[in-house]
């Protein structure tokens, strides 16, 4: 005991002189720079307990051996193997590659042979007994009452598991699962290795509590809802593969082709945002927007969109303070370094994502399905949660609204790539923490109604076929002066004219304001 606690109070001096000092050179072929455990190698190889050596593969998906983990443990425990006991192992002879490995772990009752009397040497680890392992090993402490949904009370190795998480060394998958009988791979041993050495490897946040509450999310930049699954074009590809290009979408098709589009798709929804599965047809959802009010639908904007596009989430990080994006395009980083060598994906305006740390000029965000991820602060406003958004000026929305002057226009649009008439009211408001209907007809319908000669910048203005008198049909933001910003059809842009210019006069048909 004495032993290993002097083997961590060295080790925990050792970080405090070599942490944050990351070498330049590369540790091994397949560790590139913006390796997600690039860090806990580099850390591992100064105390001797990997080789570095960049003209091999370390074998970052291979999974580890017991042979493999066994040596790890050894010299990160400092174990002398010299003169230990035959482990008397049926499958270990003295000539063996590792035996003095072996006989030391055996020995210090560490790692033990089967009923057959074997040590398996050459045999893959799983991640249950990895955790009983490195429990034993390192005499490590602590429980909790939270259980992964995968790993009943009766497991054998349960309470291990749990104490693995309890010291922080391990929060499992995104799914709230552990996988106890999946072997676990070099690179994920030698990072569990690394956290228990090294508390500061343990990226645990304050505001993550585990729930295993089964939610959906949108896992694409943007994913637009069609009326009928499968009911597309060639040019509509970019938008219906995994991962989308809206950019490329918007921009390739001609004016017949966003023509095309009206009454065959409805809204669109952000990476992040959470739907509601309805339905499903073979490689399709219809989904359901929670935060799209629609009269029709209940749980929200209703669609079918690409399986592919939804993933499935456990909200385990609703305690985090969020990430909005307020730049038109933000980009996400697979590195906290501004080089598209690190880009992950682009993403809109309006963008949600929970802040797990702040460093710096990043914001460290956690994504749907692809972990932690890092956008430049000043592409986002961060808040505690959304009802802690600032209530915004009519400036504020007016501004927000004006940044996409010149944006082309985009059927069903709710994001930076492209709006429709009421899209961008929507993702505007949506952004200063005001949740408003998605439809222009709908928008007509709700707020409070204000006349004509009461109009304030900020407040929604409204259209109507029959002289203003039938079904509304589209939406401008009044910005002061008798002029408004609308995104007017396929064939414009987002531009800012006089409200009583040709048709709108005519077919006025009254506002509504939204900001109390």
């Amino acid at each position: 005991m004495l032993k290993r606690l002097l083997v961590s109070f060295i080790a925990i001096i050792f970080v405090f002189t070599t942490i944050g000092s990351a070498s330049a050179a590369p540790l091994f072929k397949d560790v590139s720079d913006n390796f997600s455990a690039k860090k806990e190698l580099e850390y591992l190889a100064k105390r001797g307990i990997i080789t570095a050596d960049p003209t091999v593969n370390f074998g970052v998906q291979q999974e580890i051996t017991r042979l493999e983990a066994s040596e790890m443990i050894i010299k990160a425990l400092g174990l002398e193997t010299a003169n230990r006991p035959a482990p008397n192992f049926t499958d270990v002879r003295p000539e063996d590659e590792g035996y003095a490995v072996i006989a030391t772990i055996a020995d210090e009752g560490i790692m033990n042979g089967n009923a057959d009397g074997k040590f398996m040497p050459h045999d893959k680890l799983t991640r249950g007994q990895m955790a009983a392992i490195l429990v034993s090993a390192f005499e490590l402490e602590g429980a909790t009452d939270y259980v992964f949904r995968d790993v009943p009370a009766t497991y054998w190795a349960s309470g291990a598991i749990q104490t693995l998480f309890a010291a922080n060394v391990t929060t499992g998958y995104p799914d709230n699962t552990y996988k106890p009988t999946a072997f676990i791979t070099k690179a994920n041993f030698a990072v569990f290795i690394a956290r228990i050495l090294n508390p500061d490897f343990n990226q645990t946040p304050a505001c993550y509590h585990p729930d295993n509450t089964k939610k959906y999310m949108v896992n694409v930049q943007v994913t637009t809802l069609w009326k009928q699954p499968g009911k597309n074009r060639v040019v509509d590809r970019p938008s219906l593969t995994s991962p989308t290009d809206i950019e490329k979408w918007a921009k390739s098709m001609s004016v017949s082709q966003k023509q095309w589009l009206v009454g065959k798709i409805d809204t669109q929804a952000l990476y992040g945002q959470e739907v509601e599965i309805l339905k499903s047809s073979g490689d399709w959802y219809q989904i359901a927007v929670k935060d799209q009010y629609v009269p029709h639908q209940k749980a929200g904007y209703p669609g079918w969109v690409p399986k592919s596009h939804i993933t499935e989430v456990y909200p385990n990080y609703q305690d985090c303070p969020i990430a909005i994006i307020d730049a038109n395009i933000a980009k996400l980083y697979d590195a906290p370094k501004l080089s598209d060598k690190y880009k992950f994906m682009d993403i809109s305006y309006t963008t949600i994502l929970p802040i797990v740390k702040e460093e710096k000029d990043w914001l460290y965000v956690q994504t749907p399905a692809n972990g932690v991820k890092y956008v430049r602060k000043q592409d986002a406003k961060v808040v505690k949660n959304y009802e802690a958004i600032p209530k915004p000026t009519q400036k504020d929305i007016v501004d927000s609204a004006k940044q996409f002057l010149g944006l082309p226009y985009l059927w069903a649009g709710t994001s930076g790539f492209g709006f429709d008439c009421s899209g961008i009211m929507y993702s505007v408001y949506k952004n200063h923490g005001i949740i408003i209907p998605r439809d222009s007809f709908v928008q007509a319908a709700n707020g409070t109604p204000v006349a004509k000669k009461n109009l304030e910048p900020g407040d929604l203005m409204f259209f109507a076929y029959n002289g203003g008198k039938g079904k509304v049909y589209h939406v401008g933001m009044y910005i002061g002066n008798g002029k408004m910003l609308h995104a007017p059809n396929s064939s414009k842009k987002i531009e800012i004219i006089s409200y009583e210019a040709g048709i709108y006069k005519t077919n006025y048909a009254g506002a509504r304001r939204y900001l109390k």
